[in-house]
This record gives structure tokens, sequence and C-alpha cells, in this order.
């Protein structure tokens, strides 16, 4: 199927009926906190622990809405209820009134899409439309490339929704085709079976084309890392674009190339692309291709990242370290921690005085004030120090619940690095 290229993405939305603004007394079944524990709630965080309720009233069934309520009585959030795991209850309102249904959620999506309307820029055919608790909808994911989406569902309440949530993103957005990729560890935590292949329309193709601000790549929705693309590295790979005019760069990690585009794109006067898997690096030469510049000037390296650190003998400008995550779990963290710290120390050996260090983590066990100290440590032990020039996350796509730390699950730091 070929897909029709667009300068950049346009929502047809259509604003929810006065149904969503009716309020109705709905019988939902209670939990009851036990005393204090709604301060959480109360502060906008989504999530309530199993050891936070006293009682449940009623006899909801994993995935129903359920009322909590305060030990005093005082109503406090609906949300989804799954005994099944320590996250017992996922807020979706603070309005206790509310009706949880397809006008609800109609309202919602139109809310998510209207945010992208202003914050995706020209040019791009691809971005996050739904980020689960950022956008107040917890367990769905959807992403956007050109006529595709591809959503996923990881809470059992999500996954009663689907019907509407299908029909209603088919009403605002009339995708192509919708792609489920439904197959994350806290699906299986929920207790619900991975679902991956077609949700609705035509066949998917094997590639899909999609644009980012006027560069073009092809993205593999069927088995590619996320959802197929790392869109929520957009606007960092354009502020390193813009920072690679005449630079040496190596772009380690680098799966289908999307970093080293950006930056041949903005003047760097030869890119390495690093990377262990032979079907990311096919799909990064046709995206060097497709827009213009040479494999040839600018090498793809299959090699494991972190023995190509330690054999190369070669110096850069810019190094970008964007690895897969490290940790999954609280227990991985040391393990982590000592990964982020040699990747990182093995890169800081390469770079230039002057040069700059990009660095990443996507573990969300490893938190920001953790990922830095583990590159500082790096820095010492490579004798460096190091100027921070900005504190990096994802892209206005992926908004975060301010109240939800765990939501930040991408961290990064630029820095620039000198001889002590």
């Amino acid at each position: 199927m070929a897909l029709a290229k667009k300068p950049s993405i346009r929502y047809k939305i259509r604003k929810p009926s006065g149904e969503s603004d009716r309020m109705a007394a709905v019988n939902y079944s209670l939990i009851i906190l036990k005393p204090g524990r709604e301060t959480a709630l109360r502060r906008g965080h989504p999530w309530l622990f199993s050891g936070a309720v006293a009682s449940v009233e009623g006899n909801p069934e994993p995935g129903d809405v359920v009322k909590a309520i305060s030990h005093a009585g005082a109503s406090v959030a609906l949300g989804f209820f799954n005994p099944r795991t320590d996250i017992l209850f996922r807020s979706l309102t603070n309005n206790t009134s509310a009706v949880i249904d397809r006008a609800f959620w109609t309202n919602r999506i139109c809310g998510a899409l209207e945010l992208r309307r202003r914050v995706v820029p020209p040019g791009t055919s691809a971005c996050r439309l739904i980020n689960a608790e950022g956008d107040g909808m917890p367990g769905l994911i959807v992403d956007r490339y050109d006529t595709c989406l591809v959503i996923s569902l990881d809470t059992v309440g999500m996954e009663r929704c689907r019907p509407v949530i299908l029909e209603i993103l088919r009403q605002e957005l009339s995708p192509v085709c919708i792609y489920e990729r439904s197959e994350s560890r806290a699906r299986r935590r929920e207790g619900l079976p991975e679902r991956i292949g077609p949700a609705w329309g035509k066949e998917l193709p094997d590639l899909v084309e999609m644009t980012e601000n006027g560069l073009s790549f092809a993205v593999d929705l069927r088995s590619g890392q996320k959802t197929g693309f790392f869109l929520d590295q957009r606007a960092n790979r354009e502020r390193l674009g813009a920072l690679s005019r005449g630079a040496a760069v190596l772009n380690c990690f680098s799966y289908t190339g999307a970093f080293s585009v950006y930056c041949i794109q903005g003047g760097a006067a030869r890119a390495v692309s690093v990377e262990a898997s032979a079907a990311a690096n096919e799909i990064a030469r046709r995206n060097l291709d497709r827009n213009g510049f040479s494999h040839h000037d600018h090498p793809i390296v299959q090699t494991d990242v972190f023995a190509y650190l330690r054999e190369t003998k070669e110096s850069y400008d810019l190094i970008i370290l964007d690895p897969p995550a490290f940790a999954k779990t609280a227990k991985d963290i040391s393990g982590a921690a000592r990964g982020y710290r040699e990747i990182n120390l093995q890169a800081i050996r390469h770079l230039r005085d002057g040069g700059m260090l990009a660095t990443f983590s996507c573990s969300n066990p490893i938190n920001g004030i953790l990922f830095e100290k583990i590159v500082l440590d790096a820095l010492r032990d490579a004798g460096r120090t190091a100027q921070l020039l900005a504190v990096l996350g994802p892209g206005p796509d992926h908004p975060v619940n301010l109240a939800h730390s765990e939501g930040r699950y991408l961290k990064g730091l630029l820095l620039a690095l000198f001889s002590q």
C-alpha cells in the first residue's frame, strides 16, 4: 500500500456533543481509603496502591470504574479498579459526578488531539497522539505514522474500553489502518495476554513512510522497537542537528539512523552510526539514501556498541548515547547503573576537548538524579569535567502529569567536555 506524504499532520476534530457535559448519579462500587491516603490523589497523582485501601464496597470486577472515597466519606476520584496488581486504582477524573462513557472518552481524545495540533511542527506526519497518564488515559498509547495508527493498551480497564476507543479514533482521525502492539510488561502484570496484529482497516505495509521536520523516514510498525520509531526524541534530534555543523559525530545505538540523518542535515562532516541489529541498519541505509545522504560517506557499523567504543581509535566532536533500557524493574538498578557508567566512560574517552556528549536513559527505575550521578562518576573516572548545556527529555507530544514522576522515563543530558 503506497502512503501519501503529507506536509504536516492535520486533524479532523469533532467536538463532542452536549451529551458529554451531562452529569448523572451512577452507582459505582466504592473503595474506601485508609486515613490520609487520599492526599496523593488530591494532588493529582493518578495511582493508588493496594496498601492505601481499607475496604471495597460492592463487587467490582477487574477493569470496572469505581469511586475512591476518603476514610471520612468524602468523594475523591473515579478510576479503573484492578485488585490483581499492586496499582489497585488508576484515576480517570476527580469529578466524581462524571459518567465514564463514550462521550467522556471522546472528550479526552479530542483534547489530546487538540494539544498535538498546537505542538507538532510543520513537515511532520508522525507523533504520539495519546500518552497514557500524561493525557488522563491510563494504559493507552496511540502513535500516528502518516495515515496509520499504532495503539497499545496496557491496563485491564482500558482493554474493556477498546471497542469504543477504536471507534472514536476512526471517527476523529479517519486512518487507513490501525495496528495494535499490546505487548508490554505492564500488560502482563495486569493479567492480560499479548495482542499484536491488525485492529482495523487495510493491511499494514512492510514499511510505512513518514516525515519529521521535513526529513523522510521508513518505519517498521510490526516489529520495530517501541511502536517502530523513537518519536519521543524528535526535539532532541532537532537540537543536536543544529549543533552538528562541521562536526565528526558518533551515533551509538543508532537504530534506524534518525539522529544521524538530522546531524548530516545540520552539516556534520562525518556521522558514524553504530548498531548491532542488521535489520535496523538496513532501514538506516534507506533513511540516509531517501534524504540524499551517502552511507559510504557516513558509515553504518554493525557491531556491539560497548565493543566498538573499547576498540576504536577515533575521536569525535559529538557523541550520542541512546541505549535501550538497561533496567526494567527496581531489582535491575545496580546492574543498569554499572552499564550506564561504563558506556558513558567509554564515550567520554573518545570526545575531544570542547566536544559534546548527549547521553540518555529510558530506564524508568533510573531517576534523573541517579542518572546525573552515574554520568558524573564516569566523568571523574575519565579525568574530565563537563559543562551542563541542557537537561533533555521527550518532546511536547509526550506530555507527563506533573504529579506523576513515574511517567518521566526519558532522561537526557547535553554536556560539553574538557580535560581537568
